[in-house]
């Protein structure tokens, strides 16, 4: 099965790379993707904005010969989401890993802000605790030396939605720094940011308790995840 993976910010293809390979042995064809802009720290990200990252994943769903499974990351859920509405009837199932797909008319993520067109990652310190979860000072480091500046425009260009179509693609919203039962009482609570799984008619819990980058801290069990979707 073709399986489309979409980074959060800050983040480029080679962020799956522990994750990937455990795909490729089961016989899929991991898409790690690099979005516009994620190709260098020094990219001109000024006039990159939403809309070329929805149409860089659709184009990723559309070189593919059938339906996909489409895997978002944090920031990369909102991404994954737009691209189930603009092509409802080519994606399998949708996977939510640490993030929560984006409602019409809303901003992807919000509480950081851009600098001349980028928007770099922030200090560690001003992530929770729960978000660093299983990343020691070396793997820290490491994310650090990674890490790559994202579009400023994503902080503030609103999500585009049009086809109610993208309710009936079944999903999967794996809990990472929070668990299921925490997801559970949000939506119920009404907490704006994940009403739209309450319009989704196929949908389904995983936990997997680690920190918000389970690509680094839990790659072999978050490949696992994946694979018994794609299976």
């Amino acid at each position: 099965m073709d399986i489309i993976l979409i980074p959060g910010l800050w983040l480029d293809g080679a962020s799956w790379e522990q994750v990937t390979p455990m795909l490729e042995r089961a016989g899929h064809r991991p898409h790690p993707l690099t979005l516009p802009g994620l190709g260098s720290k020094d990219a001109d990200r000024s006039q990159i904005g939403l809309r070329d990252h929805v149409d860089a994943v659709v184009a990723a769903i559309d070189g593919c010969d059938k339906p996909v499974l489409l895997v978002g990351h944090s920031v990369g859920c909102g991404l994954a989401y737009a691209a189930v509405d603009a092509r409802p009837d080519r994606v399998a199932r949708a996977v939510y890993i640490g993030g929560f797909p984006t409602g019409h008319g809303r901003p992807l993520f919000g509480g950081f802000e851009g600098e001349s067109g980028d928007l770099p990652m922030p200090h560690f310190s001003e992530f929770d605790e729960a978000d660093l979860g299983g990343l020691d000072e070396a793997a820290l480091a490491d994310f650090r030396a990674r890490a790559i500046p994202s579009p400023a425009a994503l902080a503030v260009d609103p999500q585009q939605l049009s086809d109610e179509r993208r309710y009936d693609v079944p999903v999967t919203a794996v809990c990472t720094e929070y668990d299921s039962a925490s997801l559970r009482e949000w939506i119920e609570q009404g907490e704006e940011q994940v009403q739209e799984f309450t319009r989704i008619r196929d949908l389904e819990y995983v936990d997997l308790p680690t920190g918000h980058w389970p690509q680094f801290t839990r790659p072999e069990d978050l490949a696992q995840t994946i694979l018994r979707l794609a299976d």
